[in-house]
C-alpha cells in the first residue's frame, strides 16, 4: 500500500526543510570558528581579571613585570604556545594545579580571561 501522493509530498518537504536548517546551523557554526575575534569588551574584562587576580605571579602582558620569586609563565608565553587553545586554555582554568591556587570562575570569566590571553598572542 502506498502513501498518498500530498502525504509523501509533505514529508519530502518536512525533510527537505530539516536538511536545509541543518546545514545552514553548520555553516554558522563554521563561520563563527573560523576566526572570529572576540569582543573587546571580554577582551578588556579578562585583562581586568588578569590585573586582580593572575599578576601577582604572571606577567600578564609584553611589558609586565612580577612578582620576583615565581616561576609562573608570562601570558604572552603561554599565548604563543602551539598547543595554545581556546579550548586548552578553558580546560586547564577548571582543573586544579598544585602550583596554583584554586580559583573559581564563572564560564564568562573563564571565556573573558581565555579571550584576553588569546588576545596576546604574536605580541
Amino acid at each position: 500500500m502506498s502513501l498518498p501522493k500530498l502525504h509523501r509530498n509533505t514529508w519530502l518537504h518536512v525533510g527537505a526543510a530539516i536538511l536545509l536548517a541543518l546545514g545552514a546551523m553548520l555553516l554558522i557554526r563554521l563561520h563563527n570558528a573560523g576566526g572570529a575575534t572576540p569582543a573587546t569588551e571580554s577582551v578588556q574584562a579578562g585583562r581586568k581579571l588578569a590585573e586582580a587576580w593572575c599578576s601577582s605571579c604572571h606577567a600578564i602582558d609584553a611589558g609586565g613585570s612580577r612578582a620576583q620569586t615565581t616561576t609562573a609563565p608570562d601570558f604572552v608565553a603561554v599565548a604563543n604556545m602551539p598547543s595554545t587553545t581556546e579550548l586548552a586554555l578553558k580546560v586547564f582554568l577548571q582543573s586544579s594545579h598544585p602550583t596554583m591556587p584554586n580559583v573559581v570562575l564563572t564560564a564568562e570569566q573563564r571565556g573573558d580571561l581565555v579571550n584576553y590571553i588569546l588576545s596576546l598572542k604574536h605580541i
